[in-house]
Order: structure tokens, then sequence, then C-alpha cells
């Protein structure tokens, strides 16, 4: 019987996980637990010059140290294996080949140095990138063939002016947009890697995913993956942003964060338990920081009670948990 929920957690082997990482993974896993329902870990493994088999191992690792399990997953299997994106390659490919058969697709030859000059910057939801003006697509089929012949294209999927599309949040609310105002989009690069987008979609599809928790910045992401999902004829899950994890100075937490990794809290003695309390206090679970076992939160947890504005962490955090390590 397929459960009611199912949720997961996709992180990328390219770095250590770190507390920003962490307080995706609990509220996703304490989101499932609470509802019974089912939870995967997926490894996001796409881009296989940048991840690291270290890093997969750690990751596992550090996940079962936080009390988070799964009931899918690259060590324990499933009913949809495998669950390293890298070992799925097929199912993307017959994704493409339906595209390209209703004709949504188009090669894209231009140079990644054109495409970081474009000047068009779309607003509201897709400002943080330029637009596409859609020179591709409309090359002729003799330029194509001739283009063809000196560069490998990436493939973009055309996305119409008059599409729209809503998504609605469960923290955000209900939203309706056009997609087409982030321009046509990348869905396998020219070095014939698979761009995120298509694979989140047919992975979520597959592995069927109900609801997916992850941060905010992925938001716009959402009206473009609910878009292509409709082109595939799947059923999109549902989503809830979170807010994102920053610094003192409003960046979002990175994997260059090294001494907020949780490799590096736990070489500093730093109990999980520790850890989980300082989430739930920021997640608003908790009237204060305290000692919790991430198993023990369940029953309590309710993700409405999340802040809607960027969580900040604190130096003065960091220095706290180390300074009431077990060392």
């Amino acid at each position: 019987m397929t459960p009611s929920y199912k949720g997961r957690f996709a992180p990328s082997p390219t770095g250590y996980l770190h507390v920003g990482n962490a307080w995706v993974a609990v509220l996703a896993w304490l989101d499932a637990r609470r509802k019974s329902g089912a939870f995967i870990l997926r490894v996001e493994d796409l881009d296989e010059a940048r991840s690291r088999d270290a890093y997969r191992q750690a990751m596992i690792e550090d996940l079962r140290w936080l009390g988070i399990d799964w009931d899918e997953g690259p060590d324990v299997g499933g009913p949809a294996a495998p669950y390293e994106q890298r070992l799925r390659r097929g199912l993307y490919e017959q994704a493409l080949a339906r595209l390209q058969e209703a004709r949504e697709l188009y090669p894209c030859f231009c140079a990644r140095s054109r495409l970081l000059s474009i000047a068009s910057a779309p607003q509201g939801l897709f400002s943080d990138e330029p637009r596409y003006d859609r020179r591709c697509l409309r090359l002729s089929d003799a330029e194509r063939v001739e283009l063809a012949a000196v560069k490998q294209p990436s493939l973009r999927l055309h996305v119409p002016d008059e599409a729209l599309v809503t998504v609605d949040d469960r923290l955000l609310g209900r939203t309706t947009a056009r997609p087409a105002e982030g321009g046509d989009f990348v869905v396998r690069r020219a070095d014939g890697v698979m761009a995120y987008h298509l694979a989140v979609v047919v992975d979520d599809h597959a592995m069927g995913v109900t609801d997916v928790i992850r941060g905010a910045d992925l938001f716009p992401s959402a009206f473009r993956q609910v878009y292509l999902a409709a082109r595939l004829g799947y059923a999109p899950p549902r989503y809830a942003h979170v807010p994102l994890v920053v610094d003192e100075e409003g960046r979002r937490l990175a994997k260059r964060y090294g001494d907020l990794s949780l490799r590096a809290l736990r070489q500093a003695g730093v109990r999980s338990e520790q850890l989980v309390g300082f989430l739930l206090w920021l997640a608003g679970q908790l009237d204060r920081p305290e000692p919790v076992r991430l198993a023990e939160a369940t029953h309590r947890f309710d993700l409405a009670r999340l802040p809607r504005h960027p969580v900040v962490w604190r130096k003065a955090y960091t220095a706290w948990l180390q300074a009431h390590a077990d060392l």
C-alpha cells in the first residue's frame, strides 16, 4: 500500500553537510514521521566531477548521528532503487525522449560567456538569474546542423509565455506565476550531465514522493518543476519551502563554512542532542535551546510554527555548542 505521505532529503555529496543542511533534513524528517509517513534519502550526484565517495559516506554517518533514519536509500535499498542519481540516467533519457517527441525541447549552442552577458534580467521570482533570450530557438535547421558540427549543445525546454503555474506552498501560501518569466531552461547540459530540474522531477515521481520540504531559495524552481511535471504527465508533490539558515551578514550557509560542518562539530565533541535542540528552538518548536533527541521531538512538531524569515546562525551558537561539548 502506498503511504499517504512520503518525504525525502536529497543532498549533493560535494562537501560535508553543514548546519544549514541539518536544518532542512531535521524539518523534513520530523514532518514525515509526525504524519507516520515514509522517508527517503536520495543522493543527488549528477555532477560526478564534483561528487566524492568520501562525502557520500560522511553524509550517511552524519545524518544517522543526528538521529535521522530512512525507509529507502542508497545503503538500505528500496523499490525505486538505485537512490544515487548518477545511476539513474536511463530514466532521465526516457523523459528527454518523451519531451523530444512532443517537440518541447530545442538545442542551445550559446557559450556560457554569452549567457552571463545577457542583460535582460527578469523581475520577481527569477530576478537572480538572466533570462535566456531564445536565440537558439529561432535558428534554422541548417544553422543547427552547422553549429552542431563544432559544439555540443545543451537542451532547453521551451516554456510558452502564456503558461501559468500555481504552487500551493504549505508555508508561503498559494502563488501563481509564469515560468516563462525565467526563460526557457536547460534540462540537459552541453557536457551531457542531466540538469537538476529534470532529474528531481523524474525522481520524485518514480519514488512516489508526496511531500518536499526544502530551502526557500528553491521556491522559484517549484514553478519550473511543476510545469515540467505536467509536460511529463506527473502529479507534482506538495511543497513547503522553509526559511534559510544564514550567517550574521545574511549570507546563506554553504559547504565552505568548515567550522559549521556536522563533521567538525562531531569531532569537537558536540552531541547531536545539543544541535537538534538548537535547531528546534530556531524552528519555533522549543521555548529555549535544550538538548533533545530527535525521535522525542516527533509528537510535538508543527511545521506551521516555523518563522517566515531567514534564520540567523550566530557565532555565539557555535561557541556555546563547543564550550558544552563532551571532550
